[in-house]
């Protein structure tokens, strides 16, 4: 592959598919470095990330984990990377009397492993999110809101939750407290007026923003900028992940155009900034996953107090999609229990002999499809041992914002959903890529706020990417393309948390 191949894959085929189409339908054949390229656009299939990714954890949403997201920013002269984690999926806008809140039982851990640590599966670092909630008074029945709030943490916030950082160095042992935050109240609506349009908590959340000045209020003041440039953020988003998981799983009946099923929920995420030269330098390519974990015993006495024993991990997460669409249902919850250092050895047969790859033979092209269904080393390379790999040595990365021709925050130049299937590449000074240090622009190399990873993913399973190449590019398989609120194009990118009282699914 050529340093420069991503624009023979714009070309798209208009044709007029079924849902579940032939072999021959849609499949334009062209050429790229050299390789056979063929570009799918009626292909409809997929099993997607539904945030439910095995039966034990979706019992416990506070430490279920949705989505896991890592990128290259930088700015202001300090290279980042930009790590998030998601838990809460489908966390229904302004609930009420109590609220969603993070789980002060549950320790959420974003994991970096750097060098020897990547192939191994082991975390180098560890960056250990932990929280605490308090009420002004317990002498009333409103717990959340006793007013309009103003400022994040004044008197109208009855709740609050705050949270420490602990950044531990797996190696050495050693812990150091990076710092501390607060987290800014939920979109409510009127009782949270700074999270929407016009400042009126009668209308939609506002769109994402491409500069930090344009952010609202109580995200401003919930920014923590911590000592040694690093940056974090913990609080109530909108829930970034787009696809129509609904008809997926609902026979493959699927629909066009798709709806988004995670449109219309928040989620709670924390988002930690890493300056790259707290962890070695930005010459090299890391692995990021999280984790979830309760401890082992807890005790709850009538005086408050509460005995506890060690953490036990419920919840893990890397790239997208592995544990639900490739993970037999016999290993998904032992999935996570482990690390990625027992990947190769306990999941590695669900990469090689993709079960998905058989299903899109079967229901999409007749039992005659191009899925290469065993030896799929290609697919082992992306997700075993499970981390999200992200080149530091690159640029940055290109941001989604509110789509093309957005008029005040439009994507990045450049910005594709399709990473490099659409001709988003970066350029590597520490691999030859695909050649001439051609690397995707988003996922596989790291996964961004915007990126389709349906889309790409299932590109990746109905191609051959062992070489020689054979890439058929599957675009728009489930009739959903974009994310139901623009993203921001500055810390902490997710969109704004939809509002409780105004919001739509679709």
């Amino acid at each position: 592959m050529r340093a420069d191949p991503c624009p023979a894959l714009q070309p798209k085929v208009a044709t007029n598919c079924s849902r579940f189409t032939t072999p021959q339908c849609g499949l334009l054949e062209t050429h790229w470095g050299g390789n056979t390229v063929l570009l799918a656009t009626g292909v409809n299939t997929s099993q997607a990330s539904s945030h439910q990714d095995a039966p034990l954890i979706t019992r416990d949403p506070s430490a279920n984990t949705t989505d896991v997201y890592a990128f290259v920013r930088e700015v202001g002269g300090v290279k980042r990377l930009i790590s998030a984690l998601g838990v809460y999926p489908h966390e229904e806008p302004g609930i009420g009397p109590n609220k969603y809140n993070f789980d002060d039982d549950v320790l959420s851990e974003i994991h970096v492993a750097t060098g020897n640590d990547v192939a191994a599966g082991k975390a180098t670092y560890s960056f250990q999110y932990q929280f605490t909630t308090t009420y002004k008074s317990t002498a009333t029945i409103l717990p959340s809101y006793l007013g309009v709030v103003n400022d994040v943490g004044d008197s109208a916030q009855n709740l609050v939750q705050t949270y420490k950082i602990t950044k531990v160095n797996n190696n050495t042992k050693a812990k150091t407290v990076l710092g501390s935050g607060v987290v800014p109240p939920n979109n409510q609506g009127i009782a949270t007026p700074f999270y929407n349009q016009d400042n009126d908590g009668s209308k939609p959340a506002r769109p994402g923003v491409a500069t930090s000045a344009e952010l609202d209020k109580y995200t401003q003041q919930t920014v923590a900028v911590l000592p040694d440039n690093y940056v974090s953020f913990a609080g109530q988003r909108d829930d970034g992940f787009y696809a129509d998981v609904q008809s997926i799983f609902d026979l493959l009946q699927l629909r066009s155009p798709g709806k988004d099923s995670q449109g219309g929920y928040n989620l709670h995420m924390m988002v930690l900034g890493i300056p790259v030269s707290e962890i070695g330098g930005d010459q090299q390519v890391v692995g990021v996953y999280a984790t979830t974990s309760r401890q082992r015993l807890r005790l709850i006495r009538t005086d408050g107090d509460r005995g506890t024993g060690g953490w036990v991990q419920v919840g893990r997460q890397g790239n997208p999609l592995f544990c639900e669409a490739l993970v037999a249902i016999a290993d998904k919850d032992l999935y996570n229990r482990t690390s990625p250092a027992q990947d190769s050895t306990v999941f590695r047969k669900y990469a090689e002999s993709p079960e998905l790859a058989k299903l899109i033979n079967a229901l999409v092209f007749g039992g005659a499809g191009p899925s290469i269904e065993t030896g799929r080393t290609d697919i082992a390379g992306i997700f075993i041992p499970d981390l999200i790999r992200v080149d530091l040595s690159t640029a940055s990365a290109r941001l989604a914002g509110g789509g093309a021709a957005h008029p005040t925050n439009p994507d990045d130049t450049g910005f594709s959903r399709l990473g490099i299937f659409g001709g988003d590449t970066l350029t590597s000074a520490v691999q030859a890529g695909f050649g001439g240090g051609t690397v995707p622009g988003g996922w596989p190399n790291g996964r961004r706020f915007g990126d389709d990873v349906i889309d790409i993913a299932v590109t990746a399973l109905i191609s051959d990417l062992r070489g020689p190449l054979v890439i058929r590019v599957a675009d728009g398989i489930d009739g959903v393309s974009q994310n139901d609120i623009p993203y921001s194009k500055t810390f902490p990118y997710a969109a704004t948390p939809l509002n409780g009282r105004e919001h739509a699914k679709p």
